[in-house]
């Protein structure tokens, strides 16, 4: 099955506010997002102009949390394009495999945690986007 823009979700993630005015707890378990973490990996002191990922895989599935601040994420199916702004750290972004994305417009003190379905394999990547359109093409 082609992954597609369609397959990509924002997932609501559980909030606890403290009744006591003392601030907000998030958490993730293993119900909320549908793999196992096998990695996690933040994004931190990215420039504003500057732009991240530019990227597709193709087993592994990623869910992209804005802990601080804000940035676009840019995805792109082979056939159809979208940006998402994240910027609430209750509301998560999963990608599926072989989605290509990039991420800009970082605002100040942003940091973008990923939960990742696998550990790092050079050869899951698709770094070249020509090589990405073909393999969506097969």
């Amino acid at each position: 099955m082609k992954t597609t823009i369609d397959d990509i979700k924002i997932i609501d993630i559980p909030k606890i506010i403290d009744p006591k005015g003392r601030g907000k707890l998030s958490f993730i378990e293993k119900d909320i997002i549908p793999f196992d973490i096998k990695r996690v990996y933040y994004l931190y002191d990215v420039p504003s102009d500057a732009y991240r990922g530019g990227h597709a895989h193709k087993d592994l599935v990623q869910f992209m949390i804005p802990l601080s601040g804000s940035f676009d994420v840019h995805l792109d199916d082979g056939n159809n394009k979208k940006i998402i702004m994240l910027n609430k750290p209750d509301k998560g972004l999963l990608i599926p495999k072989g989605i290509w994305r990039e991420m800009d417009d970082f605002s100040s003190a942003a940091v973008c945690m990923v939960l990742a379905s696998d550990y790092f394999k050079e050869s899951d990547y698709f770094r070249d986007y020509k090589e990405f359109k073909k393999f969506k093409t097969i």
